[in-house]
């Protein structure tokens, strides 16, 4: 009987375990609504070899899954959600049902309540963050310090390889609520059942967030795959399974996005849900290039934040990442703050940034270890382009100065090791040498002593650190390359002590940072006994102590360093108990602030480069709301116009023609291969004809002294709308708003305008690559037009006759208020999928046919009426001459679409000119 009740323990305990190799279970008991699975060694197919996908679907790339994880049966429920959601965070969403899936959210509200419901079955969480921001809707649209733990058991989004290889074992477009049955709306969950799946609306209803960066994907096999480590440059999000809006034919198991951009701040009406549960073992991030990421690390303030500790959002933190043994580095101005590693075959010690910032200097030696060392300069890019080494024996610890003469010199010693020996000490020597142009020149020795610590803006004092803190004190009237002593600072009733990571100001107040092992000297002027690195120490010109700062609780101190560029604040990694240089820190010396800033493994050798512009700084204008016209977290739209804005200032004296309008505008006009004269494009997506005009009006007609022609989209499917997108845009960045209560400076445009501007907002990395050099345009390469895509309902006309003809009105007094100012406008009606010849809708949004063409008869006779005005119709009720290669989706324009579009824009305007 014993061994009977003992075997059937064990049978329970087995049926109850996690080792249980079955591709799937029922529910569990203990995680309601989850189904079970345990992967073992199950291949998922992620992305598409065919060639018409997007580049983002590209190539195909094999996958293993090896671990249990469960998922829900459902979608999130609106009623679920907003249970968890209304006491934690105030969203409440508008519930046409309790059961309908919960859509309008962003990827950050879904990670909250992923968070909300571990906390409140008692599980930790697998999302941590440092700061939230909500709109005034309260929705999270940015979680500063987000980071994901795959490593940690708690309810999460499913990754894209979870999504797929449970969806790959139940798909079923005809199980689905699509275009085809859905009459263009949510429905309750679990309506259509497939009565083989243990799952609801895989395929449409709602639209689903995974877990993943829309990273790259590359022809190789990975396993227990997590997506990107971080944003990229494109900053996207995956999303999965379509939604009611699409037909069936257009939903595929790969496919990873939405017709537009799908950003962690987007929230659409048809994105919504589904939960997963679980701890993901060995995960394997995969960044952009396509490396296996061996060690992740997680930038823990945003740019915004950046800029309130160090005044600006032009910064950028180098590092030796010592996992990897590569230079890595942030750049706070890309917006997003995204890390960059180096990764080639050197090894990088104390990275060292260039005045400009442009460039990096770094040597394969360590302080206090004995050896040669090699030392490099290179760009500070990606690539780590324009690598060059000084051709000398031996050279570490590279620090950049600017010279009287305004050359560019770099210091370094020939030997790092520990200086503790006088003898030993004075056999390495300091030098400096002229790098200009990217090349080196000629090494100049300056005095003996290996004066690593730096070297004083007057020349009068060097400092140095590795288990005695030195210094090199020049006579009066010389300089510590001529006349100089040595001397050792920081001692105890005569007795040296011993100190390290010296680091000497880089401004004119001669103070040496550094660090000591709870020396009595140390100990005598805090006051108190304390630990090995757990004081920053300060000692003035003289080298008396005149300040410490406390490691914060758990953590010691390493490689102290002042920052460039910054009076009074220094960068330090932070040492946890078991030894790891766990995060970088900032800290202010005026009030003893640490601000954690970077975390990862092993970080090592931070430098902060800060670049604070004088006359911008100078300025009468507010910095904190002149040219902002984005903040960080805020969606595409926002970031596209904001930035666009900014070209159109940088070229206001140049600007001949001012694209507007819609997304179409931005996909359709390549301004830069315009010959009719000098154009700049600032066509948006989230777009009504009001913001079209508000942009010409307020910036363009304003500033634009060579301005002659508005080229303007007119999208009479958006009619529907009056100043929904304009209340969205003009109102929620303070760039407008400043704008707008300065009379959007028509007669006093302030000196160092533009050159705020430049440097007002954190545009991300993607948004500057795309829209800058190209002054607004951006597209694709050509897929195909699809399926015609009828997004609203096209009786939306009879119920929305005002609205249209409040357009026709707004449009009609521009055009007479342009015409005194001697300006043309061309009106272009860009093409759209020619099969909506083959449904009762004009265009994407509607409206019906008929009385699409009784609006373009209005503005035809606009065009008749007013001879400053032009109607240029590409479209032609679907009867155009605009391929399928020339198009990129059912109503945008491929790169080669967009030529053939602006070739016959510039005839025009040409015809025009004459």
């Amino acid at each position: 009987m014993l061994k009977f009740l003992l075997a059937a323990f064990v049978l329970l305990l087995a049926s109850c375990s996690d080792s249980e190799g079955v591709s799937s279970s029922s529910n569990s008991r203990f995680l309601p609504g989850m189904v079970r699975f345990s992967a073992k060694k199950d291949t998922v197919f992620l992305g598409t070899d065919y060639p018409l996908a997007k580049a983002t679907e590209r190539p195909q790339m094999k996958a293993f899954l090896d671990y249990i994880f469960y998922l829900g049966e459902h979608e999130v429920t609106c009623g679920e959600f907003n249970t968890l959601m209304k006491s934690s965070f105030k969203l409440n969403l508008a519930c046409s049902s309790e059961n309908i899936p919960a859509t309008d959210l962003t990827y950050y509200d879904a990670v909250l309540f992923a968070n909300e419901r571990s906390k409140a079955e008692g599980f930790d969480t697998a999302y941590t963050y440092v700061n939230a921001q909500f709109d005034g809707e309260k929705h999270c649209i940015n979680l500063e310090g987000f980071a994901f733990h795959p490593e940690v058991k708690a309810y999460r989004l499913p990754t894209e390889a979870e999504w797929i290889l449970v969806a790959q074992k139940n798909w079923n477009l005809s199980a689905g609520w699509t275009a085809e049955n859905s009459g263009y709306e949510l429905h309750d969950v679990c309506t259509i059942v497939d009565s083989v799946s243990k799952f609801c609306d895989l395929v449409g209803n709602a639209m689903e967030w995974a877990n993943d960066w829309l990273g790259n994907f590359r022809d190789t096999v990975v396993t227990n795959f997590v997506g990107a480590p971080d944003a990229g440059s494109q900053r996207m999000r995956v999303v999965k399974g379509g939604s009611y809006r699409n037909s069936a034919s257009s939903i595929e198991l790969y496919n990873r996005g939405d017709v537009y951009m799908v950003t962690s701040s987007t929230h659409k009406e048809y994105i919504g849900f589904r939960l997963a549960f679980g701890a993901i073992s060995e995960a394997t991030w995969m960044s952009s290039d396509g490396r296996i990421v061996e060690s992740r690390i997680v930038p823990l303030t945003s740019s915004v934040t950046m800029k309130s500790l160090v005044g600006s959002y032009q910064a950028k933190l180098a590092f030796r990442n010592d996992i990897t043994g590569n230079l890595t580095y942030i750049d706070y101005l890309s917006g997003s703050p995204l890390v960059r590693e180096i990764a080639d075959s050197l090894e990088v010690y104390h990275p060292d940034i260039s005045p400009d910032g442009k460039k990096v200097a770094f040597c394969t030696g360590l302080e206090g270890v004995q050896g040669t060392s090699e030392l490099y300069v290179r760009d500070l890019n990606e690539s780590g382009t324009n690598l060059v080494r000084l051709n000398v024996e031996s050279a570490a610890i590279p620090r950049w100065r600017v010279l009287e003469n305004g050359d560019t010199v770099i210091v370094y010693v020939t030997n790092a090791e520990n200086n503790e020996n006088d003898k030993t000490f004075k056999s390495a020597s300091t030098w400096q040498v002229k790098f200009a142009n990217g090349k080196f020149g000629k090494p100049v020795k300056l005095f003996d002593g290996a004066y690593h610590g730096g070297i004083s803006e007057d020349n009068t004092l060097a400092v140095t650190g590795s288990s005695r803190l030195r210094a090199r004190i020049a006579e009066k009237g010389s300089s510590v390359a001529e006349n100089a002593r040595d001397t050792v600072w920081y001692k105890y009733k005569d007795e040296a002590e011993q100190a390290c990571n010296a680091s000497l100001a880089k401004d004119s107040s001669k103070r040496t940072l550094f660090l000591d092992f709870g020396g009595k000297a140390g100990v005598k002027f805090v006051g108190k006994d304390y630990g090995t690195h757990e004081r920053l120490l300060v000692a003035k010109s003289s080298g008396k102590l005149v300040q410490s700062v406390a490691a914060p609780n758990g953590y010691t101190f390493d490689h102290s360093e002042w920052t460039i560029g910054g009076e009074n604040t220094a960068v330090v990694t932070l040492v946890n108990g078991q030894g790891a240089h766990q995060k970088i820190a900032l800290v202010d010396l005026t009030d003893s602030s640490v601000v954690e800033i970077v975390e990862g493994e092993e970080l090592w050798h931070p430098c902060l480069w800060i670049r604070n512009n004088i006359s911008v700084r100078d300025s009468v204008l507010d910095l904190d709301s002149a040219g902002v016209y984005y903040l960080e977290g805020q969606d595409g739209t926002l970031e596209a116009i904001g930035i666009k804005l900014t070209v159109m200032w940088k070229y206001k004296d140049d600007i001949e023609i001012l694209c507007v309008g819609s997304s179409r505008t931005e996909k359709g006009i390549v301004v830069t291969e315009m010959k009719s004269g000098f154009a700049t494009n600032v066509g948006h997506m989230g777009n009504d004809l009001n913001a079209t005009l508000y942009v010409a009006e307020n910036y363009g007609v304003n500033h634009l002294k060579k301005l002659k022609y508005i080229v303007m989209a007119v999208d009479i499917d958006l009619w529907l709308n009056r100043m929904e997108f304009s209340d969205l845009i003009f109102t929620k960045a303070p760039g407008y708003i400043y704008d707008a209560n300065h009379d959007f400076w028509k007669d006093n445009l302030p000196d160092y305008f533009t050159e705020v501007v430049e440097n007002a907002a954190n545009y991300p990395e993607a948004a500057r690559t795309n829209f800058v050099e190209s002054r607004g345009f951006f597209s694709d390469e050509g897929v195909e037009w699809g399926s015609p895509l009828v997004e609203l309902d096209s009786n939306w006309s009879k119920a929305n006759i005002a609205n249209v003809q409040w357009n026709l009105n707004r449009l009609e007094k521009f055009i007479i208020k342009m015409d005194s100012l001697n300006l043309k406008i061309v009106g272009v009606v860009f093409p759209q999928n020619p099969r909506y010849r083959e449904t009762g809708s004009w265009g994407r949004y509607g409206p019906q046919r008929s009385f699409a063409e009784e609006i373009m008869e209005t503005l035809m006779n606009m065009e008749h009426r007013y001879s400053n005005f032009v109607l240029m119709d590409e479209n032609k009720n679907g009867d155009h001459d605009y391929s399928d290669e020339m198009a990129i989706n059912t109503d945008h324009l491929s790169i080669a679409g967009a030529q053939k579009l602006t070739h016959r824009l510039d005839s025009l305007l040409l015809k025009l000119g004459e």
